[in-house]
């Protein structure tokens, strides 16, 4: 018989926590030396080689389909542009026939003016919330904040204090001899009683071509310098901001929305009102802006009540591309 000694339990040894997981990350490790083959990889060529082809593809696919980065309209550049044109419309923004004068509200309370849809007016429904006085806002109150001219202060004093019905004959003479000059020019308007208009008319393309005017009609009525209604309504009542639509096809024979630049997704979305302006008979009618905004409005509402309406909520049923889109779902799911 074969007598085996007992042996004494082994003594416990306490580990510290960081040593359990050194001891369990040890024992996972299961991966060892690498015994394939090996060969260089040059890192900083890779890098160079993937930024000049992501480069290449972005300058061509921005030179394909990017949009034209067009400078700012402002009345400076207007005004510096096309002179003659600038002092045309200022001409009738003084004897109150241009087209923010006659517009109707929320500006002027010019009457018969209105969009309607049937009988409502809808541009009277809140009256007139931005008041404008075309004469006041766009000519005299800005050349009244020009020192040390005494001609100027003289033509301004002569307005002043004229009758309405003064202002106006001297106004529309000069409106009337302008669009008869050559070319608009103001230089070669026939003599005539014009009072002190052609002196307010020269003084205010001066200021116009310095770049003051802008910052003249962004100081009127609020104390921040945010609100360009007025700049944009003066420079549109010329042929000028026209023309520059015109020559990057966005008067209306295409439709579409240019890309603001620096300004993600720029008007983008706008794409579907523009579309009915150019589908009778939006094109045709003079009430198409409250038309459209109507349409819009409908197909708006339609879209949020889609849960709620029967037949079309059950179109996904009916037609499961979602299902096709997300068949690695369905499949593991099992519905």
């Amino acid at each position: 018989m074969t007598t085996v000694p007992l042996l004494d339990p082994p003594t416990p040894v306490l580990l510290a926590p960081s040593q359990h997981r050194t001891a369990e990350a040890a024992a996972r490790d299961t991966t060892g030396a690498w015994a394939g083959r090996n060969r260089e990889y040059d890192l900083l060529k890779e890098f160079v080689i993937a930024l000049v082809v992501v480069s290449l593809l972005a300058a061509a696919l921005a030179a394909v389909f990017s949009s034209p980065d067009v400078h700012q309209v402002t009345l400076s550049s207007w005004s510096r542009s096309t002179p003659n044109d600038f002092v045309a419309t200022a001409a009738t923004e003084l004897d109150g026939t241009s087209g923010t004068a006659t517009y109707g509200a929320p500006y002027t309370h010019t009457p018969g003016v209105a969009q309607k849809i049937g009988p409502v007016s809808l541009q009277h429904i809140a009256g007139v919330t931005h008041p404008i006085d075309s004469a006041a806002d766009f000519v005299v109150r800005p050349l009244s904040g020009i020192p040390g001219d005494s001609a100027l202060s003289a033509a301004l004093a002569q307005w002043g204090s004229a009758t309405p019905q003064a202002r106006q004959s001297w106004a529309s003479s000069y409106d009337d001899a302008l669009q008869k000059a050559p070319d608009n020019d103001p230089a070669k308007v026939a003599v005539g009683s014009y009072g002190p208009v052609p002196v307010m008319i020269a003084r205010l393309l001066a200021l116009a071509q310095t770049g003051g005017l802008d910052g003249a009609l962004l100081l009127q009525g609020s104390f921040y310098q945010s609100d360009y209604t007025r700049p944009l309504l003066f420079i549109a009542d010329g042929a000028y901001l026209g023309d520059k639509a015109a020559a990057e096809h966005l008067s209306g024979e295409q439709w579409g929305m240019m890309n603001e630049t620096g300004s993600f997704p720029g008007q983008a979305w706008l794409w579907l009102y523009t579309f009915w302006y150019q589908v009778k008979p939006f094109s045709t009618s003079g009430n198409a802006d409250a038309l459209v905004m109507a349409l819009m409005g409908v197909l708006s509402l339609g879209l949020i009540c889609v849960p709620f309406l029967p037949g079309v909520r059950s179109i996904p049923r009916w037609i499961p591309v979602h299902r096709l889109i997300w068949r690695d779902y369905y499949r593991n799911a099992g519905t």
